[in-house]
């Protein structure tokens, strides 16, 4: 074992993505002004990031039918960086137009579960952010465009992703334009081993055009594998609140990694997210009773903070 001691980043940043990814897999309709509310009060506890929607059309995910409202109430709140999911170009014009802070374009690097989700092969989706790259340079827009490439360590449909795979498509999405580039354990495959091993290599060739980690708790694994990107450096990662989210076409792929336990991890860990824990787990009952139908994840809530714990 290396004796070696590991610097982790002093300010992790966690991008809410309950409101796209979380309210995409759950039968619940939630109205509009209740995603309103719950961007205000995830604001004013302190999250700076959120990921509010995706334009996608409304017969597909009605769920996310009002994502442009939603930003542009976001675009409202000070120092708030506001995300949208887009799968085409179309999807991404209306995100520049809404002036969206960034757009995700997810790429699957397995090519069964691309075409199951996206209808594309990855390279195709990779041709499609050629002409999101030139669509936003066009409108002149400060839009980033993000590629996130997802089932980066397996998938429930293919089997079996090559890593080397992984890294050929965020090469390649980085070619065609991409901004920033991040990995996704789309159906909770990863283990902290197969997530030092993959993001060390991502590293080496997005440097700090890497923006972020997304990890399912599909197997009660996703605090540790943050953890091994955390040595690695990597200071920014995506979580759902209550642990809600999953993807329609990766059976079993339940439960993004929880935002409050993800905070009390990183908080009692010492390092600063700037976010008010007891503000967080309110926030967490009141989407709870919100969604009172549908199954929620996560553990903090049922024990609450420990009286030993001081937020950084």
């Amino acid at each position: 074992m290396s004796s070696e001691k590991t610097t982790l980043p002093a300010h992790v940043v966690i991008r809410e993505v309950g409101l796209r990814d979380g309210l995409q897999s759950i039968a619940t309709i939630l109205p509009t002004a209740k995603k309103l509310e719950w961007i205000r009060d995830a604001h004013a506890v302190g999250m700076r990031e959120i990921e509010v929607g995706s334009f996608v059309p409304a017969r597909l995910l009605p769920q996310l039918a009002d994502t442009a409202e939603l930003l542009a109430y976001a675009k409202t709140l000070p120092d708030l960086f506001a995300s949208v999911l887009v799968p085409n170009l179309k999807g991404a014009e209306r995100a520049i137009e809404g002036g969206a802070d960034l757009l995700l374009v997810p790429l699957s690097a397995s090519h069964v579960h691309s075409l199951a989700n996206l209808r594309k092969t990855p390279d195709e989706v990779v041709q499609e952010v050629t002409r999101i790259r030139a669509a936003r340079d066009a409108a002149g827009s400060k839009t980033l465009i993000e590629g996130g490439v997802g089932t980066a360590f397996g998938c429930t449909l293919q089997g079996r992703v090559e890593p080397v795979e992984v890294l050929r498509l965020m090469q390649a999405l980085l070619d065609a334009g991409a901004d920033r580039v991040s990995l996704a354990d789309t159906v909770g495959y990863a283990d902290p081993k197969m997530v030092r091993d993959l993001f060390e290599q991502a590293l080496r060739i997005a440097g700090d055009r890497f923006w972020c980690g997304h990890f399912h708790d599909t197997r009660g694994l996703a605090m540790a594998n943050v953890y091994a990107a955390l040595e690695l450096g990597v200071a920014r990662f995506d979580a759902s609140l209550a642990g809600i989210g999953g993807c329609p076409h990766a059976p079993g792929a339940s439960g993004n990694a929880s935002t409050e336990d993800l905070a009390y991890m990183l908080a009692s860990m010492g390092l600063t997210t700037g976010i008010d824990m007891q503000g967080l787990l309110a926030l967490r009952a009141k989407v709870a009773e919100w969604l009172s139908a549908e199954t929620l994840h996560g553990t903090l809530w049922r024990a609450g903070l420990p009286k030993t714990f001081a937020a950084a």
